[in-house]
């Protein structure tokens, strides 16, 4: 039987229902309110220590370089130390690797986990690559990765306790720093708990089982590797050393700046500032470890000036050196991730540079020459642009990731602002340079980001920002002029109406307009959310993504048509040239691509049709020009695994999906024992007086009436719709056109039928739409195939293909999504129709082809379900 639900699996399998679009932003708006946050905690802690933090810059130039050396040179211990804490992680897993892959593990991981949210515990996702070229299967590395994650917070809690033990002792310690270690302590046994619940399958075990099945991949997985204690212990041990590194740190950092050092300041100021790393959500717990260190630095007898100095020295030793080593790493092997990432890097470190360069006092004799030039208001205006640009960074830095073209022209245009602002509220010539740099790596860079945005939607965004501002500043300049000096003591002139709308529009706050009343208030919140709404929705329309739909003419589709009577191939041959498919020809004509959109994907059915196998490789390569010219990412649907050679030459990845089955009727019988039932059940349905009837093109409309109403109760008994794309849906005309084969009863009532459609494989035919009602008798499709069979038999036919079998044949998983495939395929209950459906058609002794999906990058794939799900709607 055909899979009506072949491309829908995917969908089931990761339950991707939500529009790519919104589902992505989603994710981007979390990450944005979890930046927020922890900056907003950074920035409440420099407005707090405001007067503070202009004699900060003072200390740290007078730092003793001698101890700043050695506290760079325990950075380049403390890296090695994670690489080796990686190797023995491995080597506890009964796996090789080595320090220099190992250590480049941690750096570029330690780099990606800033703009990921759990940054420490997501990042410990990514960079397998390399590791797995050294034979190590995945499941195996991310083994060894959860090791290494929760020896880390293991030995926080083995330095913890004697330290706090020790402070105990001495009358150092508050409640504050208590609730600190039960938090971290409960962390561990929760994960230890969790971890021998899965080992002996107890309760957390059978939870994910029943409420997440596939997981069940990863625990059996994670059940069968045995860990060598020894090398478990030399993690440990690796680990603690790492700790005192992290303490040495801090120590140093007090030697450094000539403050007279303590040894158990160092110690607690060092476990609180790791506790708050492992619990912050994103951006490696910047801005909160600053606070709570600095805190517990006070209670140790620093004076301000001094505690933020300390944390200031401290991080840039242990945060920011292995983060420009991380980027140095990525710039000796530049790539495409490096491309993406470092761009967004530079500019969400622009944007924090820009909210810390606001809220931090200016420097005065700066500030002075600044106003021999400049009005205060414009000075006033600097700062709050800056500010806004700064958190606009924030956002865009994130899109900037996804390749949008939109994102980079925000990019250089809020970098642009960054430097006329710092240059214009303080002389601030060092934040200026970074900001021009960000603009000089992103002009660097600008090829990367090809992802268009929707123009009807970018008018539309336009139309409706200036019609908002047109009626906000009319809403404004009257409400102004005429409101009652007592709700602002102004009588507003007509240019201060304007001036105070466009103001409060763009939420630019003034000393001088100070609300009196609440009517006053709700008065200017109004212009605010007029502002806030309409700039905002006007933002949403630049990076909705943009995808070309061009018609294809009738011209272009006879040539096609041409191409596959000469060079076609496969079953899947037919569908290339429906109507619902797009068509790319290559530069020379010999070859062509039939593909569908969905949001900024092109899915391409199968190979394209071509000449010769240059031809083909030829066609792929321009294709994926003409792609990424256009901002699409393209990805072939059920490639056969002949072909794959092809794919790997031009660095592409491949999934395997499932196989098709194709029957040599030379060889197909239905005599022997294994065919009893067969036998038994096509007899009954002729015995019963049901007869096989072949209806020639052109068939008559009264056959296709009555075959129309046989196709509707199967869908609506079925509870499916149509789908097209690598089948067809039921079409009048093409129906009529085609060899149709019916079962009929002995009062002449259809009860189902088949259509024979075009198979482009050489000696091979094929079938689209098998279909019955649902009174039809047991065996119908036993018959209706053998009657098929006997068919193409009279037509000297030697093959016919039965079809796609999803997610059947994975003998050997070695991938974690293949092992999720064949886990869901043999135990999930939603997944057991792809299941019979593989044993319905063994039946007829098929031989089985692999056919497989072939992508780019690996995170295409989260995509891809809800991508193959919109191109199969008609």
């Amino acid at each position: 039987m055909k899979s009506e639900l072949s491309i829908r699996y995917l969908s089931t399998l990761l339950k991707e229902h939500a529009n790519p679009f919104l589902r992505e932003n989603k994710k981007i708006i979390l990450q944005f309110i979890f930046t927020l946050f922890f900056v907003a905690i950074g920035i409440w802690f420099i407005q707090h220590e405001r007067s503070e933090l202009f004699q900060v810059k003072d200390v740290l130039r007078s730092a003793n370089w001698e101890w700043v050396f050695v506290g760079i040179s325990l950075t380049v211990v403390y890296i090695l130390l994670q690489g080796l804490m990686y190797v023995f992680a491995f080597a506890a897993t009964r796996h090789k690797v080595s320090l220099i892959d190992s250590t480049m593990l941690f750096i570029k991981r330690n780099l990606i986990s800033v703009f990921l949210p759990a940054g420490g515990v997501s990042s410990l996702a990514f960079f397998t690559g390399a590791i797995e070229k050294k034979g190590i299967k995945n499941t195996q590395i991310h083994f060894a990765s959860s090791i290494y994650g929760f020896i880390g917070i293991l030995s926080v809690v083995i330095v913890a306790i004697p330290a706090f033990l020790y402070a105990v002792v001495e009358g150092t310690i508050g409640s504050g720093e208590w609730y600190a270690l039960a938090a971290i302590i409960l962390l561990k046994l929760a994960l230890f708990f969790a971890y021998r619940s899965i080992l002996k399958k107890g309760v957390l075990y059978n939870l994910l089982v029943k409420f997440v099945p596939t997981t069940e991949v990863f625990m059996n997985d994670l059940q069968n590797n045995r860990i060598d204690k020894k090398a478990f212990i030399y993690t440990v041990l690796t680990s603690v050393v790492i700790e005192f590194i992290g303490i040495a740190h801090l120590y140093v950092a007090m030697l450094a700046l000539n403050f007279t050092p303590s040894l158990l300041a160092a110690v607690l100021g060092y476990i609180i500032s790791v506790i708050f790393l492992i619990v912050s959500p994103f951006l490696r717990g910047l801005g909160a470890i600053e606070v709570s260190m600095t805190y517990v630095l006070l209670r140790f007898g620093f004076g301000n000036v001094e505690a933020i100095a300390i944390t200031f020295l401290y991080r840039f030793f242990e945060f920011w050196s292995p983060l420009l080593v991380g980027i140095l790493a990525f710039l000796s092997k530049v790539n495409k991730l490096l491309m993406r990432v470092f761009p967004a890097f530079f500019l969400l470190a622009l944007g924090i540079i820009n909210i810390i360069s606001v809220l931090t006092p200016a420097i005065s004799e700066r500030l002075d020459i600044v106003k021999e030039f400049l009005p205060a208001q414009a000075i006033h205006t600097s700062n709050y642009l800056v500010l806004t640009a700064g958190l606009l960074l924030l956002v865009t830095a994130a899109f900037l990731l996804k390749g949008l073209r939109t994102a980079w022209w925000f990019a250089i245009v809020l970098s642009l602002v960054s430097l006329v602002g710092h240059l214009t509220k303080a002389i601030d010539f060092e934040e200026a340079i970074i900001a021009f740099m960000a603009i000089v790596i992103l002009l660097g860079t600008r090829k990367e980001y090809y992802v268009k945005t929707n123009p009807k939607m970018r008018n539309v965004g336009l139309q409706t920002s200036i019609l908002t501002a047109i009626a906000t500043l009319i809403y404004g300049i009257v409400g102004f002029y005429f409101l009652n000096k007592k709700h602002f003591n102004i009588d507003f002139s007509v240019w201060q109406s304007i001036g105070y709308t466009i103001e409060n529009y763009f939420l630019i706050s003034s000393d001088t307009l100070v609300p009196t009343s609440a009517f006053a208030r709700k008065f200017l919140l109004s212009i605010n959310i007029s502002g806030v709404f309409s700039i905002g929705f006007l933002i949403y329309t630049f990076v909705r993504t943009y995808i070309p739909h061009e018609n294809i003419s009738e011209e272009e589709r006879e040539m096609a048509n041409n191409l596959l009577k000469a060079h076609g191939n496969s079953a899947l041959d037919y569908f290339k040239t429906s109507a619902d498919k797009l068509i790319f020809f290559s530069e020379s004509n010999k070859a062509f691509v039939s593909y569908r959109i969905s949001g900024n994907f092109a899915v391409v059915l199968e190979d394209p049709v071509a000449e010769s196998k240059e031809e083909m490789k030829t066609c792929i390569f321009e294709f994926d020009r003409y792609c990424y010219e256009s901002g699409m990412k393209s990805i072939y649907y059920r490639v056969p695994e002949e072909s794959l050679e092809i794919y790997k030459q031009l660095r592409k990845k491949n999934l395997f999906l499932g196989q098709e089955g194709v029957v040599d009727l030379t060889t197909f019988k239905l005599e022997g024992g294994t065919k009893k039932p067969m036998r038994n059940a096509i007899n009954k349905v002729i015995d019963r007086g049901f007869k096989a009837t072949i209806h020639e093109a052109p068939v008559k409309d009264g056959i296709l009436q009555k075959i129309k109403s046989v196709s509707d109760e199967w869908l609506n008994d079925m509870e499916r719709t149509e789908i097209i794309f690598s089948q067809g849906m039921f079409d009048w005309d093409e129906l009529k056109q085609q060899t149709i084969i019916t079962v009929e009863s002995p009062e002449e009532k259809i009860v189902a039928f088949l259509n024979i459609i075009p198979d482009y494989a050489k000696n091979e035919a094929t079938y689209d739409l098998i279909r019955k009602t649902k009174d039809a008798p047991n065996g119908v499709m036993d018959f209706i195939l053998v009657e098929l069979f006997k068919y193409l038999k009279s037509k000297q036919i030697t093959f016919v293909n039965l079809g796609f079998a999803p997610m059947s044949g994975l003998n050997d998983p070695h991938t974690f999504p293949e092992k999720s495939m064949k886990f869901a395929y043999e135990k999930i209950r939603s997944f057991s129709h792809y299941k019979g459906l593989r044993e319905y058609k063994e039946k007829f002794d098929p031989v089985w082809h692999n056919k497989y999906l072939i992508y780019q990058h690996d995170y295409e794939l989260l995509q891809v379900p809800t991508v193959l799900t919109n191109v199969i709607k008609p």
